[in-house]
């Protein structure tokens, strides 16, 4: 069986909040309702998200639906952006881009690529360690990262999410992907 990474849906922008504060908007939480359908089997044994507010949200929909409880891991929040905080997207997505393109750098005093996947993967791995598959409910450019790892492939905004609410599997104990991403359809 697949273990799944899943990003938070669709979210409600609020430049005046804290970004980790933001909520799923009413598409987000109809996409977020729908992913048992794309990231969960049975013998899922546990879900384990961000502590973010809009991945907690997407997992707790998840986790409701199917019978389980929700595990927060702070280590799989998001790229720590605090030293810009929110960005209007015509800023925000090169900033994006060359956080991927120079993975070995701080960006605007973002947190380092090569810093954020070593945190990740140790999670995820922490997470998977015992051989049991699991639902991981994070961010965008969180599973560019751990989807980077477990392919082999250079960090790179390739392997960046088609948009939120996507997921991808993975075999855990053969540290491999099984699956590009999908999005999650509701």
């Amino acid at each position: 069986m697949p273990s799944f990474f899943l990003t938070h849906a669709e979210v409600v922008v609020d430049p005046a909040a804290p970004i980790e504060s933001w909520h799923l908007s009413d598409t987000g939480r109809a996409r977020a309702a729908a992913a048992h359908r794309h990231a969960w089997r049975p013998g899922t044994a546990r879900i384990v998200s961000s502590g973010e507010r809009k991945a907690l949200e997407t997992a707790d929909l998840l986790a409701r639906t199917v019978g389980l409880a929700t595990t927060v891991d702070p280590l799989l929040g998001e790229i720590d952006r605090s030293a810009t905080g929110y960005l209007p997207p015509s800023e925000f997505e090169p900033v994006v881009d060359a956080f991927f393109a120079r993975p070995a750098e701080s960006v605007r005093g973002w947190e380092r690529a090569v810093d954020a996947q070593a945190r990740i993967v140790d999670a995820v791995r922490r997470h998977t360690a015992d051989g049991a598959d699991v639902t991981i409910v994070s961010h965008g450019a969180v599973g560019a990262l751990l989807l980077a790892d477990l392919t082999g492939a250079a960090i790179s905004r390739d392997l960046d999410q088609p948009g939120m609410g996507s997921v991808f599997t993975f075999d855990p104990r053969a540290w491999r992907a099984t699956s590009g991403w999908t999005r999650v359809t509701h």
